[in-house]
């Protein structure tokens, strides 16, 4: 069947084709929505790239490491779970009502910091920066809050609300459906960063490490440093 003997069935059974058509457009927007997600975005280029050591870094190489993230500076401090990091987002939500319920976005916190990876006594730094965003990311989710009519927020969810000037009741003082989600690159925690090599003078000695050159992974005009705490990215590439 060519395309002219679908359109003419179509156009004589127009009670099937418009159900059909909303279900592709629905498939479309559904498979755009996943493909083009910061998940897949971060595993199609990470697969692409085969897992280096640190010391077999080459200049100007776009390069993929995994190992542990360590601080740089003074940690970041998760808005929510307290814990020591380097890197974390927290976003809040609340459900709006209607035929066709979503959520909404009331407030979306992310900040990150330049940090180490080590692996095997073995130091790169990593240096990404929010404006311009030098990086793309995507980070597991750890912790996972809500709140709705028949139940109440957490004391600590409350605390977390107003710090967001974020009222947890609405009309006839009843709970918001609210939720919140904190995810987080914690100290030592195993994460996995691609960027360009490059070599840098170390100006100030890092304990364990006995040379005066570091790796760093870096961002270009056309290839972001790419993030991520994703478990077992598998590459189609081997060294």
């Amino acid at each position: 069947m060519d395309f002219n003997q679908i359109y003419t069935y179509l156009s004589d059974h127009k009670d099937v084709a418009i159900p059909i058509l909303f279900a592709v457009i629905f498939i479309t927007v559904a498979f755009a929505a996943y493909y083009f997600s910061s998940k897949q975005k971060v595993k199609r280029i990470l697969s692409k790239l085969p897992e280096k050591r640190i010391s077999s870094l080459k200049t100007n190489e776009f390069s993929r490491i995994t190992g542990k993230a360590l601080h740089v500076k003074e940690p970041l401090i998760a808005p929510f779970s307290k814990r020591k990091c380097v890197f974390y987002v927290l976003k809040i939500e609340q459900e709006k009502g209607g035929k066709n319920k979503s959520w909404e976005t009331l407030a979306k916190d992310e900040k990150v910091q330049e940090f180490f990876i080590e692996k095997n006594t073995d130091f790169v730094i990593v240096r990404p920066t929010q404006n311009p965003k030098n990086y793309l990311s995507h980070l597991v989710v750890d912790k996972n809050i809500n709140s709705g009519t028949f139940n109440n927020p957490t004391k600590e969810f409350n605390q977390l609300l107003k710090k967001y000037n974020i009222e947890s009741t609405g009309l006839f003082n009843l709970n918001k459906t609210l939720k919140c989600t904190e995810a987080i690159i914690e100290i030592g925690e195993q994460i996995t960063v691609a960027g360009i090599a490059k070599f840098k003078s170390l100006k100030e000695p890092i304990e364990g490490y006995n040379y005066s050159k570091i790796a760093e992974l870096e961002s270009s005009k056309t290839q972001k440093l790419i993030i991520t705490d994703l478990p077992n990215i598998k590459s189609k590439k081997r060294l």
